[in-house]
C-alpha cells in the first residue's frame, strides 16, 4: 500500500533499532524529531502517520501535540509507544514487548487504511450531499466485553461511561454477539485460562471479518503472536484499562463511520451515514413505490415497527444497526424521528414478518448500553398489506397498533 508522506517519529532518547526496520518494510522515510519541535515538525513534514515514544520529557507537550494532530485532516494516526498513563483520545497504544517490528507494521498499516479511506470520503463528498458525521466517533461505538472475575463490572462502568457495552460471561455467548452486532472493539477480561485464550485469539485472527478488530486482554501474557494488528495487552484498574482501549475503539468506530458515508455517497446520498438505513426521504420514496407494486401484482407485503424509549437514543441507533445488518436484502428501512425504527419485508406474509420481527428484537434486546445498563427493549408492531391500503394507511395503522401496545 502506498503511503503519501513521512513517518514522524518522535522522542527525546535515541531511535530504537527497530525503527530501523520500518524503513525495511519500505515504511519510510522515518523522520526524527524531539518533544519541544515535535508540534512545529508535523506542519514541516506534513506527516502521513506519527510515532511517538513515551519514554520521558513528553509530559509537558502531549496535550497540545495530540489536539495538533487530532486537527489535521485527513485522519492522521498517532501510535504512542510504552505509555505507563492514560493517553489523549487519539494517540493508540503500542507497547514493544519483545521489540519485533512485525506487529508496529502492522498497527500502522491498519492505521494508514483508516487515513486513505478518509482521504477517499473526503474526495468524493462533493459528488452528492452526503453530510460527513460530525460526532465524535466514539459516542456510537460498541464494545463487547467478555470476562467473569472481579473486575469484570467495573470494567463495565469504566468502558459504558463512553461507549455501548454488550457483556458475555462466556466465550459461547461472546461468539453469538460476534456474528451478530457490528463491534468496534473486544475487551477479554479476567475469568479464561490462557488456552481458552489463546483459542479465542486464535479463531478471531483466522477469520477475516474480526482481523482488524481492536482486541485488549487484560489478565494474560501473551506468549505468542496472532495475525491481529490492532491487539493489545493493557493490564491495571478498569480506568486506565477503558482510557487506554478507547484510542482503538475510536479508529476503529471512525473507520466505520466513514464505510457508511462511502456507501451512502455510492447510494446518491440515499442512506444515511449513521445508523446505515435509508434516509427518512428515501424510504417514503421506495415504500410508496413498493406499496404500489404489490397491490398491482399481488404478494405480500408486511411491515414492522420497533418503537424505543425515548429517553434512550442510543437504543434507536443499535437497532438501526443491527437492522442494516442482519436483515435480508430485499428488506428495506429507515430510523424515523420519533425514536422508533421500521423495516419493510418485500414478499413476506404477516406471520413470517412476525417471526422475523421477533427474531431481530431478541438480537437487540440483548444490548445494554452505558453506566445505567439501560435495556433496550423494543416494542414491536407488525402489519401487513391489504388491499384497500395505501402506503399512508398501512403506516398509521401500523403506529396505532404500537401505541396501543405500549399503553
Amino acid at each position: 500500500m502506498s503511503q503519501a508522506g513521512p513517518i514522524l517519529f518522535v522522542s527525546n532518547t535515541e531511535r530504537p533499532a527497530f525503527i530501523a526496520a520500518l524503513d525495511e518494510a519500505r515504511l519510510f522515510p522515518v523522520v526524527d524529531t524531539d518533544w519541544a519541535s515535535a508540534a512545529r515538525a508535523v506542519e514541516q513534514v506534513q506527516p502521513a502517520a506519527v510515532l511517538a515514544a513515551m519514554s520521558g520529557g513528553h509530559e509537558p507537550h502531549i496535550a497540545v501535540f495530540a489536539k495538533k494532530i487530532a486537527g489535521q485532516s485527513p485522519y492522521l494516526p498517532f501510535v504512542a509507544m510504552d505509555a505507563a498513563v492514560p493517553l489523549p483520545p487519539n494517540a493508540l497504544p503500542f507497547a514493544t514487548r519483545g521489540g519485533t517490528p512485525d506487529r508496529l507494521i502492522a498497527r500502522l498499516r491498519a492505521a494508514l487504511r483508516v487515513r486513505t479511506l478518509h482521504a477517499t470520503v473526503l474526495r468524493r463528498l462533493p459528488e452528492v450531499t452526503v453530510a460527513l458525521p460530525q460526532a465524535d466517533p466514539t459516542r456510537d461505538a460498541t464494545v463487547l466485553l467478555i470476562g467473569r472475575g472481579a473486575a469484570y463490572p467495573a470494567l463495565s462502568v469504566a468502558l459504558g461511561e463512553r461507549v455501548g457495552v454488550i457483556g458475555a460471561l462466556s466465550i459461547e455467548a461472546a461468539a453469538k454477539h460476534l456474528n451478530t452486532r457490528d463491534l468496534d472493539g473486544v475487551v477479554l477480561a479476567e475469568g479464561f485460562t490462557a488456552r481458552v485464550t489463546d483459542a479465542f485469539l486464535t479463531v478471531l485472527a483466522e477469520d477475516t471479518r474480526f482481523r482488524n478488530l481492536p482486541v485488549v486482554v487484560t489478565a494474560h501474557q501473551l506468549a505468542q503472536s496472532y495475525d491481529l494488528p490492532n491487539l493489545e495487552l493493557i493490564a491495571g484498574e478498569p480506568a486506565k484499562i477503558a482510557a487506554n482501549a478507547l484510542p482503538l475503539i475510536r479508529q476503529h468506530a471512525m473507520e466505520a463511520q466513514l464505510s457508511r458515508t462511502l456507501r451512502s455517497i455510492d447510494a446518491g446520498g440515499w442512506l444515511d451515514p449513521r445508523s446505515g438505513l435509508l434516509t427518512v426521504e428515501a424510504f417514503a420514496r421506495d415504500f410508496a413505490k413498493a406499496v404500489e407494486q404489490t397491490l398491482a401484482r399481488g404478494g405480500g407485503l408486511s411491515v414492522a415497527r420497533f418503537a424505543f424509549d425515548p429517553g434512550n437514543p442510543r437504543a434507536q441507533l443499535d437497532a438501526a444497526r443491527i437492522l442494516s445488518r442482519l436483515m435480508r436484502q430485499m428488506d428495506f428501512g429507515t430510523a424515523q424521528k420519533d425514536g422508533s425504527v421500521i423495516v419493510v419485508f418485500a414478499e413476506t406474509d404477516f406471520r413470517t414478518a412476525h417471526m422475523i420481527a421477533r427474531r431481530l428484537s431478541a438480537v437487540m434486546r440483548h444490548t445494554s448500553n452505558g453506566k445505567h445498563e439501560m435495556r433496550s427493549d423494543p416494542v414491536v408492531s407488525v402489519d401487513s398489506l391489504s388491499p384497500s391500503d395505501t402506503a399512508r394507511s398501512l403506516l398509521a395503522r401500523l403506529s396505532a397498533d404500537a401505541s396501543r401496545a405500549a399503553s
